[in-house]
């Protein structure tokens, strides 16, 4: 199976490294020349993942219509982005698996369902878990969900990325993978801002278990299976980013706690946090279904210049409730 890859930052950079396992040959585009240049020249990418030795199986390519024909494509382009991306790709009905986690702003889809409209003839996989790219192209035991309507080919493409240290377990639940990777990101900014404001591991430990009821309350109503948001590419992927400064959101919300501002802590990068741009339209989504996400409006009043006292102050003086989900 013949893999291309759509987009040259680190976790692109990291899955091509997955896929070219073998010296199984992988096309990857990137938008920077850099990046191509850095790839083909010096099998590394100097500007996402200094330091990680590439398999020369990777080539790299700034135009999009060198993927035409091949087997399966891993979107790994920014959720903001996948509409336009997808758009100047030769796609036609070659398998997508969308590696790219969030809501897209204006319309309130999910990836998958922005891919439908983009590409409408592609089957659509989803490819989600605890993953940091630097730990994924080094080698380190990692496992994710694949979650395709098709199971026969997502037992294809699973089989296609698996390896001794790459563990990939099937599901038919597409939403409930797309919905854990998108809700996960908001909620590792509010676990940054816990680190960043010194209010202490209590408190981090009971936001993570809060905002995963959250994350419950509206997969379900979107129609996510209570399984899928328990695996990998719910809880486990919650666990990871709301406890390390390797995760983008989680150090953005870091910065927040810490009494910068969002525009400032923006501006200084290189990378995108999701959860940011996930945020606002995660926080109207459930507004307008009647979900309570007390936590996500948190991290919106944040993210919009909100003292970080006055917005703790306020989730912590909510009128006490039961503990059901």
């Amino acid at each position: 199976m013949r893999i291309g890859v759509i987009g040259g930052g680190a976790w692109g950079t990291a899955l091509a490294a997955v896929a070219a396992r073998g010296d199984q040959p992988v096309l990857l585009w990137a938008r920077e020349a850099e990046v191509v240049e850095s790839i083909n020249a010096s099998h590394e990418n100097s500007q996402f993942l200094a330091g990680v030795a590439l398999s020369p199986a990777i080539r790299a390519t700034g135009d999009l219509g060198e993927l035409a024909g091949l087997d399966a494509l891993l979107v790994v382009a920014p959720a903001q982005h996948v509409r336009a991306v997808l758009g100047a790709t030769p796609v036609g009905g070659t398998p997508l698996v969308l590696c790219a986690k969030g809501i897209e702003a204006g319309t309130r889809l999910l990836v998958g369902q922005v891919a439908r409209e983009a590409a409408p003839g592609a089957p659509i996989a989803v490819l989600s878990g605890p993953t940091f790219a630097i730990e994924v192209a080094a080698g380190k035991p990692t496992a994710v969900t694949l979650a395709c309507k098709n199971e026969d080919l997502g037992a294809r493409l699973a089989a296609r990325l698996a390896g001794p240290a790459f563990r990939t377990y099937a599901s038919s639940d597409v939403i409930g993978a797309e919905i854990g990777g998108a809700v996960k990101n908001v909620l590792a900014i509010a676990c940054g801002v816990v680190e960043g404001a010194g209010l202490g591991l209590n408190a981090r430990a009971a936001l993570i278990a809060r905002g995963f009821a959250e994350m419950t309350r509206f997969g379900l109503a979107r129609g996510a299976q209570a399984e899928t948001l328990t695996g990998l590419s719910g809880l486990g992927d919650l666990v990871l980013t709301c406890s390390s400064t390797n995760s983008r959101n989680f150090s953005l919300g870091l910065g927040l706690g810490q009494g910068r501002s969002a525009a400032e802590l923006m501006a200084d990068r290189k990378t995108v946090a999701e959860g940011a741009f996930t945020a606002p339209v995660l926080r109207e989504a459930a507004a307008d279904a009647g979900i309570d996400m007390p936590v996500t409006e948190a991290v919106n009043a944040l993210l919009e210049g909100a003292d970080v006292g006055s917005v703790i102050e306020a989730l912590l003086s909510r009128p006490l409730r039961a503990e059901a989900v």
